[in-house]
């Protein structure tokens, strides 16, 4: 009896047709740029638009990444808030070397960042802080990030003692809690295209500072 040919559960050969990018689209400034793609994410009503991979590393090139939510972008860079005593930022410390990817499986749209990570200071970190949710809040007390725990109670049961503890308007930010910037030294736009030939586009700065950008074999 001959066997059939095993075949895969999926096929993921989807092709991309939903849009095209070139010269004549790029703004001469990459944050810009990003902020015409992010504005389409966030109008589109997709979940998460502000959600970004970050990768990072130890000193001797272990890999680690992990998805989270920026908070603000501009021409400083990307920042973003965690616990300090985290792994990434355990890396992030020993290695300020970053990289971090946006991506918009609906418009068949991607964004690459790479660059070098600045810890906030105090203030900017307060300033985030008092703005969260009061349970937001709490939860930065009450989970020590990557810590072993038993069981999900112990969880509950910090937020109870911490909700009997402060009010809201009240809650001092922990000292292991605030925020980093990814300072982009390069960006590349992905556009999805048909038979795989994506449109990329690099952005670099030149020696004066100022960025260029160049298009990108697929």
């Amino acid at each position: 009896m001959e066997h059939e040919e095993a075949k895969p559960k999926y096929d993921g050969r989807t092709e991309y047709t939903r849009g095209t990018l070139s010269e004549s689209d790029l703004r001469s400034d990459p944050f810009e740029q990003f902020a015409v793609w992010l504005e389409t994410a966030a109008v589109s009503q997709m979940d998460e638009p502000t959600a970004m991979t970050l990768a990072t590393s130890t000193l001797d090139g272990v890999p680690s990444a992990r998805i989270l939510l920026i908070d603000e972008y501009g021409p400083a860079g990307f920042t973003f808030y965690t616990n300090y005593e985290s792994r990434k930022s355990r890396e992030l410390d020993s290695n300020p070397q970053a990289a971090a990817v946006f991506f918009w499986p609906h418009l068949e749209r991607q964004v690459r960042v790479e660059g070098i990570i600045e810890k906030l200071s105090s203030e900017a970190s307060d300033t985030y802080y008092r703005k969260r949710p009061f349970r937001s809040q709490l939860g930065a007390w009450a989970s020590k990030q990557g810590a072993t725990i038993d069981s999900r109670r112990v969880l509950d049961d910090r937020m109870e003692t911490l909700q009997e503890q402060y009010a809201p308007g009240h809650v001092p930010r922990p000292p292991h809690w605030g925020g980093y910037r990814l300072v982009p030294r390069s960006f590349e736009f992905w556009q999805g295209r048909a038979h795989r030939l994506n449109d990329r586009f690099l952005y670099d700065k030149d020696e004066k500072g100022q960025w260029q950008s160049c298009r990108l074999a697929p």
